[in-house]
């Protein structure tokens, strides 16, 4: 197995409002949505995604760039739990890890989508995180999202992972795992090949404020981690492998965007899915906004996910100006 996924996954319900008001402060950022409390808020259509999540949007974007892909997760035995692993299925996703618990639901997200963005509530079971008796060991691990009560396990694969050098882990840290401090997963971040997150991310796990990319760069890899991917939304994505400092921008979207979701997680999967592929880091760096550019123009985090072949199609017709830069 070249890639394995390992995280929560979950069925995103889309809520497209109609009306709402969006509120930013200076430079179009630190936006918040309103609405009216105690109303009835009129809504124009929802959709239902199965198998989302960060870890399970890599492990689809593996299998459509044409790596062996395989996910280690939780469902509950539901109608939701079924669709989830249906769609893993046919994505060509290997399923055979995911643990399907009779006394726990598959987690359900409810995405209030508001013009191109959107505001997830997300609620994780609490389900138990082991890694699989039968569990082989592949070329590259993608640790993402996880519940609160999953501490202990991220020990455990740090142990795991010491015993076996042959397989390199990407971790894209989700929310409670970033919650639970750099201290309590320093054995992880040691352990780990590639870090990759937003520069908000990387400034609450560093526990600073407003920080230059290029300092937290240097400071996300102090953590352990070999590779740092930090991305920076319409400033382009940036990393730094210890030898050189690089910086990548966005891919021309051929159209306005339609809904953000799953955009960095495109960006990360197929930087990791290039290096997983043999890529150099330049080229690699190239790849990932290609698949981000193509995922909001869909509805849901995997739609949009492009093929080995789609992506390097846009390798070959981008712009002058889309390329890699030294910081």
């Amino acid at each position: 197995m070249n890639f394995v996924a390992i995280g929560d996954t979950a069925v995103d319900e889309f809520i497209k409002l109609k009306e709402a008001r969006v509120n930013c402060d200076v430079n179009n950022e630190n936006c918040t949505i309103s609405m009216k409390w105690g109303d009835k808020i009129p809504f124009e259509f929802a959709v239902l995604v199965p198998g989302v999540g960060n870890a399970a949007n890599a492990a689809v974007a593996a299998a459509r760039l044409g790596l062996s892909s395989a996910f280690v997760s939780n469902v509950g035995k539901d109608r939701y739990g079924e669709e989830t692993l249906a769609s893993f299925k046919r994505e060509g996703v290997d399923t055979k890890y995911v643990a399907v618990n009779d006394s726990l639901p598959t987690n359900h997200h409810y995405v209030l989508w508001y013009e191109a963005e959107r505001t997830i509530l997300i609620h994780h079971e609490a389900y138990p995180y082991v890694i699989p008796k039968d569990f082989v060991a592949p070329k590259w691990i993608y640790l993402s999202s996880a519940g609160e009560q999953s501490e202990s396990f991220h020990e455990e694969l740090a142990t795991w992972l010491a015993n076996h050098p042959e397989t390199k882990l990407a971790f894209q840290p989700g929310t409670f795992q970033i919650s639970m401090g750099k201290k309590k997963l320093a054995s992880l971040y040691a352990a780990t090949e590639l870090i990759a997150c937003n520069k908000e991310e990387a400034e609450r796990i560093l526990e600073v404020g407003e920080t230059d990319v290029k300092e937290l760069l240097t400071t996300m890899r102090e953590l352990g981690p070999k590779t740092v991917l930090i991305t920076d939304g319409p400033n382009g994505a940036y990393v730094f492998d210890g030898t050189e400092m690089l910086k990548i921008g966005m891919y021309p979207d051929p159209k306005p965007p339609i809904d953000r979701t799953g955009a960095g997680d495109a960006m990360t999967s197929t930087f990791v899915v290039a290096l997983a592929l043999g890529k150099p880091l330049r080229e690699a760096l190239m790849w990932g906004p290609i698949n981000s550019m193509s995922v909001v123009q869909e509805v849901g985090a995997q739609k949009g996910l492009l093929t080995r072949e789609q992506i390097e199609m846009y390798l070959k017709n981008a712009p002058a100006d889309y390329r890699v830069e030294s910081v």
